[in-house]
């Protein structure tokens, strides 16, 4: 991350959405502050690496006829806000205009709000009320020949032919099976007695998500079994939907509050038990830790709940640093490959899974901060899969370069379309393997 910005020495900061301002969805003052926007970063072309929003935005500038802005039709700024997947990498790492410059860029929350607005004047398109639907999907995982039916259709071709065109899904992008055993439904919290006055919680409330859940639980059994191994009691949440990242994705801020009255007064509960709360999916630790703070800055609960999330890894080291984990590995890992997704870096808590594989003897990480291309539902569109494949290409390429034993990343999503680019591209079976469950590993508690 780079930390000179010019013009600006103070640290960035962020703005609360005013979401729920009329203006906030008015297209004439959107476009106006797009406009604004896209003049700094045209002049700028400093994140013309990163996503293809800004290489979007300078071919629109550069084959207008005044090769400014002001030449850009504005009905085709949207072709800019589309190919934003909120990673939040410009604002974090490029931007040198973040507030507090005079400048006041902060150009994920502007497509998000020029998303917000697209929807409210023309609805939502259909791929993106699909995608954005988790916990409607998730209710085919645990039902057995529903389960396996489903999965055995996600695989056969006509039916992904058919998928493609009904809810604009591409064909050949990859997905997830779903379980026929959920975590929340098949895992019973643990017993462990929590010591006084340790500094760290002893005491963890396990946030599943929808995508561990329903399609990973393996994921979630290894961080159980981390924790167990090292004495940490946990639970789940007493009840869990969607935490809202798909729907914030597409600028569905309505289904986002919808979710957040559900989930954060159940954390907030568990938080107010001195629980630390923790996701094993980093978008989802992002949206209790940033976004719905951000949405909602005056709840004292949305407050609560963010003061109490942890990374799985973040909590681990803290742990370690306590001199409360054991650091005994039965396993060494050999050469992993490790993926620090976009989500995971723009929580500023440094780089704590490497830091914690780092423990581990006879291993060594090559660790690797490029952006996958897979952002959520954006690698998976019909109108966005090739790009997102194109993205991630120097990815694939600099991680099965090392050659390495595993590949990893603690975002689940991002290291399957990792291992996508790794075969089409360099004609290698690798599987992802997630770093917690890397951890399980080396701790001798699965069986490979």
């Amino acid at each position: 991350m780079e930390s000179k910005r010019e013009g600006n020495l103070e640290a960035p900061t962020r703005h609360t959405l005013d979401w729920k301002n009329p203006d906030f969805y008015n297209q004439d003052s959107v476009n106006q502050e797009l406009e604004r926007v896209f003049d700094l970063c045209h002049g700028c072309r400093r994140c013309v690496n990163l996503c293809n929003s800004f290489p979007s935005l300078f071919d629109l500038v550069d084959e207008s006829d005044t090769m400014e802005v002001d030449g850009v039709d504005k009905d085709d700024y949207i072709k800019v806000v589309d190919e934003c997947y909120l990673c939040d990498m410009c604002y974090v790492a490029k931007c040198p205009y973040v507030p507090p410059h005079p400048w006041n860029i902060d150009f994920p929350h502007l497509m998000l709000r020029a998303k917000a607005a697209n929807n409210r004047a023309n609805g939502m398109k259909k791929a993106d009320k699909f995608l954005s639907d988790t916990d409607g999907q998730g209710r085919l995982a645990g039902i057995p020949l529903v389960t396996e039916t489903v999965n055995a259709v996600n695989h056969w071709a006509p039916a992904r032919a058919a998928t493609e065109k009904m809810v604009g899904v591409h064909r050949d992008a990859w997905l997830p099976d779903f379980t026929t055993k959920p975590l929340r439904k098949n895992a019973k919290p643990g017993q462990a007695d929590v010591k006084d006055g340790e500094r760290t919680p002893g005491k963890v409330a396990i946030f599943a998500t929808c995508y561990v859940n329903n399609n990973e639980p393996e994921i979630g059994r290894d961080l159980i079994r981390v924790l167990e191994h090292n004495e940490v009691a946990w639970t789940f949440a007493s009840k869990e939907v969607c935490c809202g990242m798909p729907k914030l994705e597409q600028g569905d801020l309505e289904g986002v509050e919808r979710l957040k009255r559900v989930n954060i007064p159940v954390l907030a509960k568990l938080a107010a038990e001195g629980y630390a709360l923790m996701s094993p999916v980093p978008s989802c630790t992002l949206m209790f830790k940033q976004e719905l703070p951000l949405m909602f800055p005056d709840d004292e609960e949305v407050e609560a709940v963010k003061e109490a999330f942890w990374d799985p890894f973040e909590y681990l080291v803290a742990r370690n640093r306590d001199g409360l984990l054991k650091i005994e590995f039965a396993k060494p890992l050999g050469k992993v490959s490790y993926h620090f997704p976009c989500h995971g870096r723009v929580q500023n808590i440094g780089r704590k899974t490497e830091e914690f594989l780092k423990l581990i003897p006879g291993t060594e990480i090559d660790s690797n901060e490029r952006c996958s291309g897979h952002a959520g539902t954006y690698g998976v569109k019909k109108e966005h899969h090739k790009t997102a494949m194109k993205i991630g290409r120097p990815l694939f390429r600099k991680m099965a370069g090392s050659e390495p034993d595993y590949i990893s990343s603690d975002c689940p999503l991002g290291g399957h379309h990792i291992a996508q680019g790794i075969r089409e591209n360099h004609e290698r079976d690798i599987s992802p393997t997630h770093p917690i469950s890397l951890v399980a590993t080396a701790y001798g508690l699965t069986e490979e």
